[in-house]
């Protein structure tokens, strides 16, 4: 993968998250709204849209894909320092680049952001985010935490 490739990967992830977050969402939720040819307009777009801010963008398509508030707030329940969208983004871009099939991007970005992984990640009251990179994806290959 490309550099400009992984860039715009790495910035449609932290989109999801940045949006996932705003709304209150699973982020399979978001990616599900999105489908793959919304995933596939971001990573097209992404050269030019993160050149605006996350909340302009994730206002579009807010409004564009018909997301709905959820209940899913992983940020003001959190006990603890909660990570940025951007480092966030950039964990699933590393798991999405080592496992995806070129040309084939936009179904890895739905798949990992449906998988049970996600929703893992997403709670920042547990350790999973702070664990090492390739124990995460691990744990996402074999479809379980690791131990």
């Amino acid at each position: 993968m490309s550099n400009e490739k992984y860039n715009d990967l790495f910035y449609v992830c932290a989109l999801i998250e940045y949006i996932g977050r705003k709304t209150k969402n699973h982020r399979s939720y978001v990616v599900e709204k999105l489908g793959i040819k919304g995933i596939e307009k971001q990573l097209k777009d992404a050269g030019v849209n993160h050149c605006l801010s996350f909340e302009q963008v994730c206002d579009e398509l807010t409004e564009r894909y018909g997301l709905m508030e959820g209940d899913f707030d992983t940020v003001s329940n959190c006990r603890y320092s909660v990570p940025d969208h951007v480092d966030i983004g950039k964990l699933y871009a590393t798991i999405i680049k080592d496992k995806e099939e070129s040309g084939k991007e936009a179904e890895s970005v739905k798949k990992v952001f449906s998988s049970f992984i996600s929703d893992m990640i997403s709670d920042f009251n547990s350790d999973l985010y702070y664990q090492n990179p390739s124990y995460i994806e691990e744990s996402y290959i074999a479809g379980e935490l690791l131990d």
